[in-house]
């Protein structure tokens, strides 16, 4: 039976700036198609004679990302134009993340083939993973590697394919259950686009209420959608939020995003969302630190693109999003350092250091999930501070929480999507660098600075299990590499929507 499935990717994007290839599963190799890519493994050998004696003669190993073309070539494939053999690495170690990294390289091969019908045949291999699942993560990697923002470029970048008109076909076993596996992670890539084109946006295009009227357009996925307005935010005494936006003329919002796919207690996560930093009056001098700024609310995007993801796919979890928006500006009306300010949580806070301005909005935000929701675990994603970046790099985000089993949850979920995190200390211990002379608590510690946001934090969660995850370093990639392209990255996409799907 000769069965194609077409999964071509609708992209739910700010820009729908985002590369897509036309997708498709079937059964039997389509031989009207111009292009045979046969996938090589590295411990295993191809089984057509004549492609044996290719690789043999132009030394191919099966390693991941090698390569080697034949054209017209003889019986069994003289009907195709052109036969492509690729290297998969060692396919008894195949995992999720490495097969999206393989389906990434295989993306950076077509777009500088003039190939349009392509047929990827991989029952030639025996990977440790499904035909099935094998091919969709190829096709998951191949999207997601081939973005590109282009909203402000008059026209495409010179020497690269059309791969909107290159089509895919995986031959599987089963097409419909390739498809089926497809859809979800062409969910979870329709959520990594989202927050990438938000966080590429310059801060000319993205204010606080433009990302809020981002969210809005959630409400197609059945998501609840609610915005508060300065109003709003006054009548809730979130002062904090008031505070760090004033200084602008583009007013703050907060935004909570609510899928619910069930009747669970819900999960929560929070999201920084300040859409431009100056540092306010402690203000950023260094010009390759300030011009980052712009991705400042990638924290935002993560949150708002993982709740898109669920959506998506109808996924059976309660998970509400909190998203604190706002840009720090200097004006006559910005708050200034030595300003005590009024937080919701009626915790009084004097503001040490006005580039601190994350973790300002964040409290309120923490504060309004817990005491609306009463969510069964909270988790925010930030891109906080320069001392993670010091620390990590862009290796890892760091993770920091007092709850062992959530950190496992956490580290577990990163690990699965090639999203890592690495734990880093919040202890009690650092509580008096947090004491303030004339308020309740100050916003920056005199060391560690790190564990002291994260303790900060702390402060505005009762009692329910919290982890701090900082973004900082993760959210732009100065090169390409795998299947994150050069600038914004969707990092913590892939993680919190594993993480939300993975909770009993």
């Amino acid at each position: 039976m000769h069965r194609i499935i077409t999964a071509a990717l609708i992209l739910l994007s700010f820009t729908t700036c985002a590369t897509a290839f036309d997708i498709r599963f079937t059964e039997q190799a389509n031989t009207d198609a111009d292009t045979l890519i046969v996938l090589g493994a590295s411990n295993t050998p191809l089984q057509q004679d004549a492609l044996k004696q290719l690789a043999s003669s132009e030394n191919f190993s099966g390693k991941s990302g090698q390569s080697l073309q034949w054209l017209s070539p003889a019986a069994p494939y003289n009907t195709y134009k052109r036969v492509v053999v690729f290297g998969v690495g060692n396919v008894a170690e195949h995992t999720t993340s490495n097969a999206a990294n393989a389906g990434a390289d295989l993306a950076r091969l077509l777009t500088k083939s003039a190939g349009k019908n392509i047929v990827i045949d991989a029952s030639q291999i025996n990977s440790s993973l499904a035909d099935t699942e094998l091919a969709a993560q190829l096709a998951f990697g191949a999207t997601l590697s081939a973005y590109t923002f282009t909203r402000y470029k008059a026209k495409a970048a010179d020497g690269k394919a059309d791969t909107q008109s290159q089509q895919l076909n995986f031959v599987v076993a089963n097409a419909s259950e390739a498809q089926r596996r497809h859809a979800q992670l062409s969910a979870i890539a329709n959520g990594v686009t989202l927050a990438r084109d938000l966080t590429n946006e310059p801060a000319m295009g993205l204010s606080p209420a433009n990302f809020a009227d981002k969210a809005n357009e959630l409400k197609k996925l059945g998501v609840k959608v609610t915005i508060f307005d300065e109003n709003a935010l006054q009548k809730n005494n979130m002062g904090a939020i008031l505070a760090v936006g004033r200084g602008s003329a583009r007013p703050p919002r907060l935004v909570i995003a609510h899928w619910q796919g069930s009747q669970q207690a819900p999960l929560a996560i929070i999201g920084k969302g300040i859409t431009f930093d100056t540092g306010g009056y402690n203000l950023k001098t260094q010009a390759d630190s300030i011009i980052r700024m712009t991705s400042d609310m990638a924290g935002a995007a993560a949150a708002l693109g993982t709740i898109a993801a669920l959506a998506e796919q109808k996924a059976a979890v309660n998970v509400v999003v909190v998203m604190a928006l706002a840009e720090n500006m200097i004006s006559d009306r910005a708050y200034l350092p030595g300003d005590v300010v009024n937080t919701a949580a009626g915790i009084s806070v004097e503001v040490i250091n006005t580039d601190a301005e994350g973790r300002m909005v964040m409290a309120d935000a923490l504060w309004y999930a817990e005491k609306h929701y009463k969510p069964r675990a909270m988790v925010d994603i930030a891109t906080l501070t320069g001392a993670k970046v010091t620390a990590l790099g862009a290796y890892y985000a760091g993770v920091f929480s007092k709850n062992d089993n959530l950190v496992a949850q956490l580290q577990q979920a990163g690990e699965q999507v090639n999203e890592k995190l690495w734990r880093l200390p919040l202890s009690d211990d650092m509580l008096p660098e947090l004491k303030s002379r004339i308020a309740d608590l100050r916003n920056g510690g005199r060391s560690a600075g790190a564990s002291t946001a994260a303790l900060f934090l702390q402060q505005f969660v009762g009692s329910t299990p919290f982890a701090h995850i900082d973004i900082a370093g993760n959210a732009l990639a100065n090169s390409s590499s795998g299947i994150t392209p050069e600038g914004a990255t969707g990092y913590g996409v892939q993680l919190l929507t594993q993480w939300a799907l993975t909770q009993p």
